[in-house]
C-alpha cells in the first residue's frame, strides 16, 4: 500500500466525519435517555418568585414560574436536538464520501 499526501488527506477527513457522526449519535441517544427513558428535569435558568408580603403583587407567579422553566427545558432539548441533528448531517456525508473514495482508489 502506497501511503501518498491525498490518502493520508482522505483517511484523516475519514476519520473527522466518523468522529463528529459519532459524537453527535451520542447527543441524540444522550437526548432520548434523558427525555423519554429517565425523565431527567433540566435545571432551570430562573430565580423563584421572592415571597410576597401582605398586600403587594407578586413580581412572578408561582405559574408563571412554572410555565417559564417548562418552556425553557423544551428550548433546551430543541437545541440540544437540532445541534445533534446538525452535526450527523455534516459528518456522515464527510465520513461516507471520503470512505468511498478510498475504497474507489483500493480496487484501481
Amino acid at each position: 500500500m502506497k501511503l501518498n499526501l491525498r490518502l493520508l488527506y482522505l483517511y484523516l477527513f475519514s476519520f473527522v466525519g466518523l468522529i463528529i457522526t459519532v459524537i453527535a449519535s451520542i447527543g441524540l441517544l444522550d437526548l432520548a435517555l434523558e427525555t423519554y427513558v429517565f425523565r431527567v428535569e433540566e435545571t432551570s435558568y430562573y430565580q423563584e418568585p421572592a415571597p410576597v408580603r401582605e398586600g403587594e403583587d407578586p413580581k412572578i407567579s408561582q405559574e408563571e414560574f412554572m410555565i417559564r422553566q417548562k418552556e425553557d427545558q423544551s428550548n433546551q432539548r430543541k437545541r440540544k436536538l437540532s445541534n445533534s441533528l446538525a452535526s450527523i448531517m455534516v459528518g456522515a456525508p464527510l465520513y461516507l464520501y471520503h470512505w468511498k473514495t478510498i475504497k474507489k482508489e483500493q480496487k484501481s
